[in-house]
């Protein structure tokens, strides 16, 4: 069988995360990139789930690992049973556990889907899976809270890209006291501008091409990219991978690299190791 991995070109502001699938189970692996803490697993065609604890966050739910039940907001990219197979146990576990509902980011196309794969499971359970729903369109924006932002992009299916919000005092109320820019405040003037920055994007399954997007120019100014790469050996080639609308390690490695523009490209790096 081939293997699963995570994968992808990673610069200055860019990292990867690679896995390859073990002969058997096992636990969820973590590396540390651009200060963030970086958990997960990917064995292709039985689970992924990527999760980034300090924003309390999880990218496609898997078989529900254990450790991802803990994250209170989950994005999923696609509904092959392999990124979304393990949402009502998710849910429902977070539901046993007296812990807050879980927000479960999904693509606008699938929301018919999950509320029927919900209610089906509310009806076999007996319970009320507790949990709030947050379909999105591609290029839709949504605050995650004061400081954080996703906006999802497409891939083969759907990917999504965090941001980082700043807000940065105006330039003509700089040097004002604190007391008087309190009042502006109060008195409804907006004083500062909201400077938003890519923080993490993942892809979930994809083919490289949607690095020529232009719509998708900061899933490449990210700090984190995850990309999915399913195969990363010679048991499969690169055009039976981009049959599927995977990646090939090779594809990732040897082509999409190269169609990155020249200033970055000149900056980029890949890494083979991880999980």
């Amino acid at each position: 069988m081939a293997k699963g991995s995570k994968s992808a070109a990673a610069a200055d502001e860019s990292a990867v995360i690679s896995t390859s699938a073990p002969t058997r189970p096992r636990a969820m692996q973590r590396v540390e990139i651009e200060g963030y803490s970086v958990e997960g697993i990917s064995i292709a065609g039985h689970e992924t789930c990527v999760m980034f604890p300090s924003l309390n966050l999880a990218f496609d739910i898997g078989r529900c690992p254990p450790f991802a039940v803990s994250q209170d907001l989950l994005f999923i990219s696609h509904a092959h049973m392999d990124h979304i197979g393990g949402l009502p146990l998710y849910v429902a576990t977070r539901g046993r556990r007296r812990m807050r509902p879980p927000t479960v980011f999904i693509p606008a196309c699938l929301a018919d889907l999950v509320r029927k794969l919900f209610e089906v499971h509310r009806a076999m359970d007996q319970s009320d899976l507790d949990h709030k729903l947050v379909p999105l369109e591609v290029g839709e924006e949504y605050e995650l809270g004061k400081d954080l932002r996703v906006r999802p992009f497409k891939t083969y299916h759907v990917g999504y890209v965090i941001y980082r919000l700043k807000h940065k005092l105006k330039d003509e109320y700089a040097g004002l006291p604190g007391k008087e820019l309190g009042t502006l405040r109060k008195s409804g003037v907006e004083i500062t501008n909201t400077v938003s920055t890519p923080e993490i994007a993942f892809t979930g399954d994809t083919m490289s091409d949607f690095i020529l997007d232009p719509d998708n120019a900061d899933v490449l100014k990210a700090k984190i990219l995850v990309v999915e790469s399913t195969y990363i050996d010679d048991s499969k080639s690169i055009e039976d991978a981009r049959e599927k609308g995977h990646t090939h390690l090779s594809e990732d490695i040897d082509v999409a690299i190269n169609r990155l523009p020249p200033p970055f490209r000149s900056r980029v790096y890949a890494l083979k190791e991880g999980f």
